[in-house]
């Protein structure tokens, strides 16, 4: 099962190396990352997206927790969290007929094109990770030129935060 992992970290050199050690050294896979500072400059977020039974993410969280950078850390799975994630993708857009489509394609989706060429449009997205997946099908991978993602970024709803 898919789960994001929300971490309160101090913000110094080798943290996220440490962390990223302890998932390479159990053999875990991350599958998304984002780290940045908080509103406190010596501590960082860091979110991270993972697979495993829930034996598996005990586990991880039990580790994680005694890491000597961690302050706290929350599964996002545990309660209802807003997750999104930014996604710019290039696409080929030749002839007046595609560009329509594509532009629609964006509008639907919630995407904004953020530069044109004669020959391709980069459409900016932020949304779930599964609105990006159903994008980039519907628009098909012929007409995929590139595609950066910034991985997952997600917070609790409601009063409960994540605090130093």
């Amino acid at each position: 099962m898919r789960h994001s992992i929300s971490i309160l970290m101090e913000n110094a050199a080798g943290a996220l190396s440490r962390v990223a050690g302890l998932f390479s050294a159990r053999a875990y896979n991350i599958e998304s990352l984002s780290v940045a500072p908080t509103e406190d400059p010596t501590v960082s977020r860091l979110t991270l997206v993972t697979r495993g039974s829930p034996e598996v993410i005990e586990q991880i969280t039990k580790q994680l927790n005694k890491l000597v950078d961690v302050i706290r850390l929350i599964d996002l799975n545990e309660g209802r969290a807003i997750e999104r994630e930014l996604m710019l993708v290039k696409v080929r857009a030749i002839g007046g007929e595609q560009r329509e489509e594509l532009a629609r394609l964006a509008g639907i989706y919630g995407g904004h094109i953020v530069d044109v060429t004669e020959s391709s449009y980069i459409i900016e997205m932020t949304g779930n990770t599964d609105k990006h997946d159903a994008f980039l099908e519907l628009v098909g991978a012929k007409r995929i030129l590139e595609v950066v993602r910034s991985g997952v970024l997600g917070i609790l709803r409601g009063t409960k935060a994540l605090r130093a």
